[in-house]
């Protein structure tokens, strides 16, 4: 066997092991993985949020995740105060997310349901927002102006 057709063979096997696995749906959803993790605080409660402080991890978010534990999230940094808006597309479970001042108070939290394409925006422009599950905000009793510590300075 000549190495050209060696080398196509393996191409071609290559290629329709990819086709296989795509018309399968076995492909890897778009989950991140190993993103540093930051502790906030609020009152007596301790966080481990996920760091998704670039435009792919904030692109991806929390999309294809089937569970969370309980005290943990994922904070969203951006450069730039704006309106910063999110929605659910993709993403599996239901969370909460609250939309945070520079000086870490909560402007507003909303709920948000899993597979949704309706916006959920901040009341003022902000730096930060903390997805965490369903109704674990309201649970504790945590509000607009309560305070987050913790949060990476920009």
């Amino acid at each position: 066997m000549s190495l050209s057709t060696k080398y196509l063979r393996n191409a071609c096997t290559s290629i329709f092991s990819s086709i296989l696995l795509v018309c399968s749906g076995l492909v890897p959803a778009q989950v991140n993985v190993g993103l540093p993790t930051i502790e906030l605080k609020t009152g007596i409660y301790r966080i481990q949020a996920e760091l998704a402080d670039n435009p792919k991890a904030r692109e991806v978010g929390l999309m294809n995740r089937t569970t969370m534990p309980a005290n943990s999230g994922m904070l969203f940094v951006f450069e730039q105060k704006a309106g910063h808006c999110f929605w659910m597309n993709n993403t599996k479970i239901p969370l909460a997310i609250a939309f945070i001042a520079d000086d870490g108070k909560i402007i507003n939290i909303e709920e948000m349901q899993a597979e949704t394409t309706n916006s959920h925006c901040p009341k003022a422009t902000v730096r930060y927002a903390l997805e965490m599950n369903k109704q674990w905000f309201s649970e504790r009793v945590i509000v607009p102006g309560t305070v987050i510590t913790g949060l990476p300075k920009r």
